[in-house]
């Protein structure tokens, strides 16, 4: 009885296990052992591989395809001086092979040389009997160099050769994105669409390009045509719905979403976007109750706390919404976008200590947006903390130099710290760069608003300005 190619391989795997059980020696035929090799390193088996490699050399000394499996492992080890090594002796042997050239562009890769290993491959390119492969390596390589024109060039061969080769078609869309060249892409899509109607990524593809473009119905109309072409294509229903979003259709939106429920695991993002339609439709419970399923599927989705935590906010009831930032904290206390929240809400409170912490914890993990440094500030004043109010600003003069906001402000604090000279140096400042900010002055300081030295400064800008 003869036996599949697929049976083979797993009679000779199961071969070659028993023998490492049981040490027996078993003899294998060359193309067994590559069979072998072949499986191990695609399951990222490295040690089996490796086992394999030094079994079959034992057994087949001189095969070159063996050697070339050893060069494959010590590359993937870092071992990169051995690898070529073995490639100079190989390729002395026999320069004519393919694989030669496509491992020293693997070496050159790896030592961060993109353009020795594009002339390699080119090499290889000369004499392939399988270009899609060769092609699609030397995308890689352009995109390590950032030549996306070239790159996209590479993919668009791959896909000529293979119009199933969905990776390639992919990469050729993200060096489109990367070069914003979104009217090109559309026009390559339906190119290719006018070859396979029934691709559904390539409809995907291209629903996404109008969905950027803001063609939402042309992006609607695509997304149709991808769940046509795979009605359990989840990628497409999430996409739809999203543009339904768009498009102020939110039950549509919500049934759309249910479906990917229904094809797969539910997903975090979809409860999320069925809570955002149900609160968009004035139905709290059912999006709080989707809220909770978006967190308990995935704690780690900050998406999820923000959008309960953001809800009770809008609703005024700040108590619960601190509950819930605090929750959200407490699983992942570097978060920004949580301390920014803790902190505003906290400040609503009036837990101001509170609210100071918050948004120091923020700027210590990085954000230094404006609003951020002022927010902090207006805090330390009303705490009366004027000197620690001042070194926050003076931060903050690093990354916002010559902004009104500031300098007001610093101004104010240091009149309160009776330093006369710094005030009005300040002041001057603020007036200089808007005199209209003033207000701040009013605002945040009105004994020293009622200045007469401070209101005759004003006003003469006022005047001018």
């Amino acid at each position: 009885m003869l036996l599949s190619h697929n049976e083979e391989n797993n009679f000779s795997l199961t071969r070659f296990e028993s023998m490492l059980k049981t040490n027996d020696v078993l003899f294998f035929d060359s193309e067994e052992f590559e069979d072998i090799i072949n499986h191990y390193l695609e399951n990222g088996k490295i040690a089996l591989a490796k086992k394999a490699v030094k079994l079959g050399l034992a057994q087949h000394p001189t095969s070159t395809n063996l050697k070339l499996y050893k060069v494959e492992i010590l590359v993937f080890e870092d071992k990169l001086d051995l690898a070529d090594g073995l490639l100079n002796e190989l390729y002395d042997l026999e320069s004519s092979n393919e694989e030669i050239y496509i491992q020293k562009a693997n070496i050159f890769s790896k030592r961060d040389d993109h353009e020795k290993a594009i002339e390699m491959l080119e090499l290889a390119l000369e004499i392939s009997m399988d270009e899609a492969d060769v092609y699609s390596l030397l995308g890689m390589e352009y995109l390590f160099m950032e030549d996306f024109e070239n790159a996209k060039f590479s993919f668009m061969k791959c896909l000529e050769a293979d119009e199933e080769d969905y990776s390639s078609l992919y990469n050729i869309m993200y060096c489109f994105d990367f070069l914003e060249q979104k009217t090109e892409a559309i026009e390559f899509l339906n190119m290719f669409l006018d070859k396979n109607p029934y691709c559904e990524v390539a409809w995907h593809q291209i629903g996404k390009q109008y969905f950027d473009l803001k063609d939402l119905e042309k992006a609607l109309t695509a997304f149709d045509f991808a769940i046509i072409s795979d009605d359990y294509f989840i990628g497409a229903y999430l996409e739809k719905g999203k543009v339904l979003e768009k498009l102020g259709r939110f039950h549509e939106a919500i049934e759309n979403y249910k479906i990917t429920l229904d094809l797969d695991d539910p997903t975090s993002f979809a409860f999320l976007r069925i809570g955002k339609c149900f609160e968009k439709l004035g139905e709290d419970e059912l999006a709080l109750e989707h809220y909770s399923k978006t967190v308990q599927e995935d704690p780690l989705l900050d998406k999820g706390w923000i959008a309960i935590t953001d809800f009770y906010y809008k609703k005024k009831n700040f108590q619960k919404a601190l509950y819930f930032i605090n929750k959200a904290i407490a699983i992942d206390e570097e978060n920004v976008l949580y301390w920014k929240r803790y902190a505003k809400i906290s400040n609503r409170l009036g837990f101001f200590e509170e609210a100071e912490r918050g948004y120091q914890k923020t700027i210590d993990l990085g954000n230094y947006e404006l609003e951020t440094w002022i927010r902090r500030c207006d805090i330390l004043i009303n705490l009366g903390e004027f000197e620690s109010a001042i070194q926050n600003l003076i931060q903050a003069v690093g990354f916002y130099p010559e902004t009104a906001e500031i300098e007001y402000r610093l101004a104010g604090l240091y009149f309160n710290l009776n330093e006369g000279d710094k005030g009005y140096f300040h002041l001057n400042n603020g007036l200089k760069i808007d005199a209209e900010y003033y207000i701040i002055i009013e605002e945040l300081f009105p004994k020293i608003f009622c200045r007469k030295s401070v209101k005759e400064m004003i006003n003469a800008y006022l005047k001018t300005s």
